[in-house]
């Protein structure tokens, strides 16, 4: 079988360095940019263990699944981890920060999630930069799922790792993903002794094999395909305007929410608080007598494309997550979702009112 995909010129050095060019356009950062070769979870554990070692000391901020998995990440490393959580129904504070800072003053490395999709909570991440930079702690941020949704702007907020992917907000390709790294994270990985090297985790080999040589020449052969969906992908949102994507994504948040109440049968946001809520994704709490997988999968049933999944692990009973992002950041994909909960809820002997959470959420978006 051939396909022309399988037919392209290798990607060269000077093509994957300006898609680096333009992710750190996109976030604005005069940091390096690496991309690395594999879903955001390589960055995201490659920039802890080259940065945390049994001399760290650290605050891990916890609004969501993935605030545990760097904990563990951490205590992994040898790091001492001071978890800091907070309901998922809220979000952290730079109050909260600061208080955990102030009683822990030798904590050196802040760890936090920028959005939680899986919980539909975001962080205040630019006022939180400010309490992490009093302490003078590095401060790593995962920030997979806000990008494109919401402002991430990583040199403004002095973050020293900001992870992204491309997969979510900004409708590209799961295969790769990238970091930006300041000077003084470069400086922690050369000093620590257990980071890794001659390894896929490394960071350093990407700093010293790539960034450190003028970007000649790559590491390993590159995910051509990969590569060329998220330059695609960069080029889309150039082309439309970063803040029209985010737009989208907060109208999208905003008419999921107002559509939600206005339906009934006691489906409400799970994140209380507008202003706490990602635009990447909205979580509703289901009526207390239904249990949220099953009512996700009685509306799959009507439209099973549309951007419905229930909470993870223990959520799954009274979370319903709708994931309104990348190109189901639209009013047509939020109406369709809202359509098929009432039709779910409606089997399950509900009352409900579809054209109230219509032109509720009709209204929402508007604003």
């Amino acid at each position: 079988m051939t396909n022309p995909f399988l037919d392209l010129a290798p990607l060269s050095a000077d093509r994957f360095a300006s898609i680096e060019d333009r992710v750190a356009r996109l976030l604005a950062t005069e940091q390096d940019v690496v991309i690395m070769q594999g879903e955001a979870l390589l960055p995201l554990e490659g920039a802890i263990r080259g940065t945390a070692g049994p001399g760290t000391t650290a605050l891990n901020v916890i609004t969501g699944p993935y605030g545990q998995t760097f904990g563990n990440w951490l205590r992994d490393c040898g790091a001492t981890v001071y978890d800091l959580s907070v309901p998922y129904h809220t979000a952290v504070t730079a109050d909260q920060v600061r208080e955990a800072l102030a009683e822990h003053p030798e904590i050196d490395f802040v760890s936090l999630v920028h959005a939680e999709a899986a919980t539909g909570n975001t962080n205040p991440v630019a006022e939180i930069g400010e309490a992490v930079a009093e302490q003078g702690a590095l401060f790593y941020l995962d920030a997979v799922a806000s990008v494109g949704a919401e402002p991430v702007l990583p040199d403004a907020w002095g973050v020293d790792l900001c992870v992204i992917g491309a997969q979510k907000a900004m409708g590209g390709p799961a295969g790769v993903s990238a970091v930006s790294v300041s000077e003084r994270a470069w400086a922690r990985m050369a000093a620590n002794p257990h980071a890794p090297r001659r390894s896929y985790l490394s960071l350093l080999d990407w700093k010293e094999r790539w960034l450190d040589g003028g970007r000649k020449a790559l590491l390993h052969a590159p995910a051509q395909l990969e590569m060329l969906a998220l330059e695609a992908c960069l080029e889309r949102i150039e082309t439309a305007g970063l803040d029209a994507v985010m737009d989208r994504h907060r109208r999208a948040a905003a008419a999921t929410r107002a559509g939600a109440r206005a339906l009934g049968a006691g489906l409400e946001p799970y994140v209380h608080q507008a202003s706490e809520a990602a635009p990447v994704a909205t979580t509703l709490r289901a009526p207390s007598d239904v249990d949220a997988s099953e009512l996700v999968a009685r509306a799959l049933e009507t439209g099973p494309a549309l951007p419905l999944a229930a909470g993870g692990g223990p959520l799954a009973k009274e979370m319903i997550r709708v994931n309104h992002y990348g190109p189901d950041a639209s009013q047509d994909v939020v109406d369709a979702a809202l359509t098929a909960l009432a039709a779910a809820l409606t089997g399950n002997g509900s009352t409900v009112d579809v054209e109230a959470a219509r032109q509720a959420a009709a209204k929402a978006w508007q604003r």
